[in-house]
């Protein structure tokens, strides 16, 4: 039953892989403020590189209008310059309580290269996903050589790796025309 298992393993690892390709496009700016754009930021927190989200409460009061609100007002300016110096292009001002991160539009030169960025993010996903295929089916090649598996059955579920494989290539293609999409609908 060992060819089974090198499919299921093969399958869960390509949902593994589209979850984490969902993640990453969720952090793509598109001109409206979402807290996902801010999670791979790390304020230094008395020397340690600390996730946004655990030193500040964040909302959005509007929808070009992120607001974090640290737990310990001493970060405030750890917090403006963590997100200051992240590659969102974002301008941060503080209030001695607060740090407004105003959100702003997308200008078509930006549109483009976020494009550009959603399809580089897309195209490793896709190579993530036909590595592990590449791994399934030596699995399945070496369990023929070994005679634990037939030929025929071998070559089903080569067929069946693949057909895994086209299906989650499809849900990384979804993803980025959607992202795609929503950047360019902004304008």
């Amino acid at each position: 039953m060992h060819e089974i298992q090198a499919l299921k393993d093969c399958d869960s690892s390509m949902d593994a892989t589209v979850a984490d390709a969902t993640h990453k496009l969720a952090t793509v700016r598109t001109g409206r403020a979402s807290l996902a754009m801010l999670d791979g930021i790390r304020v230094d927190y008395y020397g340690t590189p600390t996730p946004l989200n655990q030193v500040a409460k964040l909302s959005v009061p509007e929808p070009t209008m992120i607001v974090a609100q640290p737990f310990d007002p001493s970060t405030l300016s750890a917090i403006e310059k963590a997100i200051r110096t992240s590659d969102l292009g974002l301008n941060p001002a503080n209030d001695g309580k607060i740090v407004r991160i105003p959100i702003p539009a997308l200008t078509e030169e930006r549109r483009k290269q976020m494009v550009k960025k959603v399809r580089a993010m897309g195209e490793d996903a896709k190579t993530a996903i036909r590595q592990i295929r590449r791994e399934a089916n030596e699995e399945i090649k070496r369990q023929e050589k070994s005679s634990a598996i037939s030929e025929d059955e071998a070559r089903r579920f080569l067929e069946e790796a693949q057909k895994i494989t086209d299906r989650h290539t499809q849900k990384i293609d979804d993803l980025c025309r959607r992202k795609e999409t929503e950047l360019l609908e902004m304008a």
